[in-house]
């Protein structure tokens, strides 16, 4: 029994780390949605005006990201955009794994740096992810254009 609940453990820990990484890229436009919603609820949205606010104010971070990395040419403005993807990303990576090893290592220490690594990890992971959405053109164009 005592190895079923390990097994069960180390694949929930997967499942949750894998969650994680994927959806690290989409922390800017949930914290934007999230924000919109709270504001159309505090203003008198009602729950189901605040919920359509929040999902259209995310789809619009996420559209308005992925358009500005399609068209800004400038290597540093992209990589500015893409900074903002990534900055609240690494932020909820620091606090996710600051949430595990809290549980796991009485060293506050050690919860310090495993936490600052799984921020760089997951930060790392959402930049691949960003600039993985970032085409610079059609397939099978030359950078050339010719």
């Amino acid at each position: 029994m005592i190895f079923l609940g390990i097994i069960l453990s180390i694949a929930a820990i997967g499942f949750f780390c894998w969650l994680l990484f994927t959806l690290a890229v989409f922390a800017l436009p949930f914290f934007a949605g999230l924000t919109a919603g709270g504001w159309a609820y505090n203003t008198g949205a009602g729950w189901m005006g605040a919920t359509l606010i929040g999902l259209v104010a995310a789809g619009l971070t996420l559209g308005v990201g992925q358009l500005l990395l399609g068209i800004v040419r400038p290597l540093w403005a992209r990589l500015l955009i893409a900074l903002a993807f990534v900055a609240p990303a690494a932020l909820a990576g620091y606090h996710a794994t600051h949430g595990i090893v809290k549980h796991t290592m009485p060293s506050e220490t050690w919860q310090l740096v495993f936490s600052v690594i799984g921020a760089v990890a997951v930060g790392v992971t959402a930049f691949a992810r960003v600039t993985g959405m970032a085409a610079d053109g059609p397939v099978g164009r030359s950078p050339a254009g010719a």
